[in-house]
């Protein structure tokens, strides 16, 4: 798989290498669009804004190519209930580069995006820097075929909002609890007017389920998955339905409601985000996996700087009765489930269900003022239990943020999250606590 990535990553750069080999033109007396002579063979730098990136178009408007990334650099501090210790941490958070592009009047398209400071995931993030990496084609208006991986639309409506606009610190647990984030596959989405302002965009997707392209053999079989989103009062402006707070600044009410559902055949993990790293076998010493059912419901409001978004989602999981070895991190098998072997099963997967409701408002002169509170209900038997990484129902999060410009450019944000630790949670040092949890984050975000 390792090799297969490196030639893909190759072949992107190949789309763009005979474009940036050409002539550059640039007129230093205007930062915008640039003009040029007639030959199609040079290339324009059509305009560059802070937080935007920088843009290369062909004088006949052929191509685009678009270079952008950002930093975000994060302090935390956590204090638990009868410990005086604080743990403390400086992080790089993200530090990300994407080059995209679209050719033939934006009929082909495509995106290659790494994140740097993601090679090694932990507190259950994605592991890689390989994130976005896929060709999108646009057969007719309103119909988008993408193959490759991206983020799937049959997660939270959070998961597809950009990471450099995010309303808080960072993501939900919501999010984190069940999101499998990005995936490998084919997906297709349209977007179709209906009515006098109305829109409807649905999505559907087939996936291999293992979450994003990794170094080892997938496992399992396909995931099928399908959104569908309505927008009845129209469009939102500057890409706010993918976005945090209302920066736009929305002059009429703005509203996106959506559900979606997913079945993935043959899990081998958590929640279908690490392929292969829980596997079961039959008495033939074949694999046999769990399916993992997904339903999300979701909304996303915005008007005249205010924001709230709302998300449910709920998890099952189908066991099958064949299985009769389980495989050990060494690679060795057992057949002792400890009991009941369904629910040995379930009990190391997400399985429940949560909602997370967040509301704020953006002032004219880009100061937010945000609050969030996210519940869970796991299932009896659910990874969700866990008293090390989970066993937390309740997140309760007030945040305050400065954007310095309108394209996130530079933004800074602080945000306080009351956590409801369940009996027997412990903490980072797997001790148990004697209470709640209080945590104080801090985050500085550079986008060029």
């Amino acid at each position: 798989m390792k090799k297969y990535k490196f030639i893909f990553m190759l072949f992107m750069l190949g789309l763009c290498f005979p474009v940036l080999s050409q002539e550059v033109e640039t007129d230093d007396d205007d930062s915008e669009a640039v003009t040029a002579d007639s030959d199609a063979a040079k290339i324009i730098v059509n305009k560059y804004r802070l937080g935007d990136g920088i843009t290369f178009s062909a004088p006949d408007g052929g191509y685009n190519i678009n270079l952008r990334g950002f930093i975000q650099t994060t302090f935390e501090t956590r204090k638990y209930e009868g410990d005086d210790q604080f743990y403390s941490r400086f992080r790089m958070r993200r530090l990300r580069l994407r080059l995209s592009g679209d050719a033939w009047g934006g009929k082909i398209g495509y995106r290659l995006q790494t994140d740097f400071a993601q090679a090694n995931g932990g507190d259950g993030e994605l592991s890689g820097m390989l994130l976005d990496a896929f060709i999108s084609y646009k057969p007719v208006k309103g119909l988008t075929l993408t193959f490759g991986q991206k983020s799937t639309p049959t997660d939270n409506r959070e998961l597809g909002m950009t990471s450099n606009t995010l309303q808080l610190v960072d993501r939900s647990k919501l999010s984190s609890y069940f999101g499998s984030i990005r995936e490998v596959g084919i997906f297709v989405d349209g977007s179709f007017r209906v009515g006098h302002t109305g829109y409807i965009r649905p999505s559907v997707t087939i996936t291999d389920g293992d979450g994003s392209a990794t170094f080892t053999r997938r496992h399992g079989g396909f995931k099928y998955g399908a959104r569908v989103n309505y927008l009845p009062f129209g469009l939102f402006r500057a890409y706010g339905e993918s976005r945090g707070g209302d920066m736009a600044r929305e002059v009429t009410p703005k509203l996106s409601i959506g559900t979606a559902f997913s079945y993935n055949v043959g899990i081998s993990d958590r929640r279908g985000r690490e392929s292969g790293s829980i596997l079961y076998l039959n008495d033939e010493n074949k694999e046999a996996l769990p399916d993992y059912i997904k339903f999300v419901a979701d909304f996303h409001f915005k008007y005249m700087g205010f924001s709230v978004l709302g998300e449910y989602v709920k998890t099952w999981a189908h066991v099958p009765s064949e299985i009769t070895q389980r495989v050990r991190n060494d690679g060795t098998t057992s057949t002792d489930f400890s009991g009941d072997m369904k629910k040995y099963v379930k009990a190391r997967m997400m399985l429940g269900s949560g909602y997370n409701i967040q509301a704020g408002y953006m002032f004219p002169n880009r100061l937010s003022i945000d609050a969030r509170y996210t519940h869970f209900d796991p299932a009896k038997d659910s990874f969700l239990h866990n008293e090390l990484y989970f066993n937390r129902n309740n997140f309760y999060e007030i945040g305050v943020g400065k954007y310095l410009t309108k394209s996130y450019a530079v933004k800074v944000q602080a945000s306080v999250v009351f956590v409801d630790a369940e009996p027997g949670s412990k903490n980072v040092n797997s001790v148990v606590t004697e209470g709640n949890e209080t945590l104080f984050q801090a985050m500085i975000q550079f986008s060029f």
